[in-house]
């Protein structure tokens, strides 16, 4: 056989076997490397039970960049300090956040909802789009530890955007940039 030919079917092959991956993934056939119920361990426990549910906390008071940024941010300690430096003081975890807040260290919360590098996610996107948290972050003011409660996998995100009431785009473009 020909090398050029040869090599045209190769090219060939290769380009439909890509299709069907993708294909497959945006179809929830193929999902690999997501983390449902992944429940890492924060610095101190900190209950969204409580906050976001008994207290009635909006999430955007601790996550403050959320509707006006694509990243949700993870709250400062100063966010905490808004109400800790009165409240629970005698409790050893906010002694804990105290003592780091007043000696200007950095507080490393954990991640929980994982995505690949390749994908990004536009908080501010979706804020403006009427979504509330609890559609891609579960039933957050009900978990006393947070976890990721969906799969956030590609397929996943497009059956919503897929939606005609959500209107949303499905071009490749939208999440991978």
């Amino acid at each position: 056989m020909d090398k050029k030919v040869f090599g045209g079917l190769i090219t060939i092959g290769l380009f439909v076997a890509l299709g069907v991956f993708i294909f497959l993934m945006t179809n929830n056939k193929i999902v690999f490397g997501y983390n449902i119920n992944y429940q890492p361990t924060q610095p101190i426990p900190y209950s969204h039970k409580l906050h976001a549910g008994k207290l009635k906390i909006d999430c955007k008071y601790c996550h403050t960049t959320t509707g006006v940024s694509r990243h949700a941010s993870v709250p400062s300690l100063n966010i905490c300090m808004n109400c800790h430096l009165t409240i629970k003081t005698d409790s050893p975890y906010i002694q804990k956040i105290l003592m780091a807040y007043t000696n200007n260290e950095v507080w490393q919360w954990e991640k929980v909802h994982l995505l690949p590098d390749f994908v990004k996610f536009n908080h501010s996107a979706h804020i403006r789009a009427g979504k509330k948290c609890q559609t891609c972050h579960g039933n957050v003011q009900d978990m006393s530890v947070v976890y990721q409660k969906a799969s956030l996998a590609m397929g996943w995100c497009v059956n919503c955007h897929r939606k005609p009431e959500n209107n949303a785009p499905t071009t490749c473009g939208t999440c991978h940039y």
